[in-house]
């Protein structure tokens, strides 16, 4: 299938998902679908693995809470103020720690992300361990109110999918490619005369500002902002949806974050209707087992899916094609000479 045709029925599928799903459950998913996409493009083109992406989800979060709350700023601008911020964050957090590779890197965005969640928690304008409640929705442009739910998510819908499309863009352009050339061999870039650190130190800024994105719709999708977003164990809630999805494909990270905010939010659900199926009411507590199913699917990915569901989809499709071209090829048959 074309990818353009792919994602137009994509598309088409989510302009008409509210009249099936509940909408803030939908709005969810596509915050947190943008936050892993922007988290894919800095691991799995660039080969950076983050453990403070934490840091630009929920401070972009705060920051666009705090600017509709408590300055009372319209819709837009909010959003603004949140991913000016991520993208502050992730270059001051860029410049001391993209020097390094490897764990080291790794740790380095780790414990920045833990500083700032300290910070924030000990902030006056976060509201401590209680959050930011109650933070309206406001209008979009001073005339869209954004109270209903509807509304909201084609909102949300349109940015996601602005925010999809942007991360498409880089990686199909020439800056993009000098990164998967980074990631594949980054002496042979260096060699080649590219500015490594430069290139390395700008995917950051762009995923930072992209996962603020993701966050600060987040807070005007559901009111409130709590520590939970700026926690480290956000960063590897997003590392999972990557995995899970298929580390390095442009929509796997859609497909975990599908996977993952589904099980979080709907396993009582399933749960429950288990119990009432079958009549074990042992079912009816799994809505307290999330971490455990979540804790499960990893297992399952890293056992049987690799590369991610996306990725072994992927390779399956191309093991076909490959099969299916060499037995359309012509057979060739040479007689053997007579011998006298």
């Amino acid at each position: 299938m074309d990818k353009k045709l792919g994602y137009a029925i994509a598309m088409a599928l989510a302009m008409v998902a509210p009249a099936v799903f509940y909408p803030v459950f939908l709005m969810k998913l596509l915050c947190f679908a943008l936050f892993a996409c922007a988290f894919n493009l800095l691991i799995g083109f660039t080969g950076l693995l983050s453990f403070g992406h934490a840091a630009f989800f929920g401070g972009a979060g705060y920051v666009a809470a705090h600017a509709l709350k408590s300055l009372g700023l319209p819709f837009e601008i909010g959003l603004l103020v949140g991913v000016a911020a991520a993208a502050a964050i992730g270059l001051l957090m860029g410049a001391l720690a993209i020097r390094r590779q490897g764990i080291y890197f790794t740790m380095i965005t780790l414990a920045l992300a833990q500083m700032l969640f300290f910070g924030f928690s000990q902030a006056s304008f976060t509201g401590g361990e209680d959050g930011l409640q109650a933070v309206p929705r406001g209008r979009l442009l001073g005339v869209l109110d954004l109270t209903n739910d509807i509304t909201l998510y084609y909102v949300v819908l349109a940015i996601a999918a602005a925010g999809f499309a942007f991360i498409i863009r880089i990686i199909h352009s020439p800056f993009g490619q000098v990164l998967k050339a980074v990631k594949e061999n980054e002496p042979r870039a260096i060699s080649l005369g590219y500015d490594v650190d430069r290139y390395k130190l700008l995917a950051f800024v762009l995923s930072a500002a992209l996962s603020g994105l993701a966050g600060a719709m987040k807070v005007a999708v559901l009111g409130f902002e709590t520590l939970i977003d700026v926690h480290w164990a956000m960063s590897g809630t997003v590392v999972l949806m990557t995995l899970v999805g298929g580390l390095g494909t442009i929509v796997g990270p859609v497909v975990g974050a599908i996977v993952i905010i589904t099980v979080e939010n709907k396993l009582g659900d399933i749960g429950n209707w288990l119990a009432l199926v079958s009549g074990v009411e042992w079912f009816r507590t799994l809505g307290e087992s999330v971490t455990i199913a979540t804790g499960f699917i990893f297992i399952v990915c890293v056992l049987a899916f690799r590369r991610g569901v996306v990725g072994e989809l992927s390779a399956w499709l191309a093991a076909r094609r490959a099969a299916g071209g060499s037995s359309r090829r012509p057979r060739v048959t040479v007689e053997a000479p007579e011998l006298n």
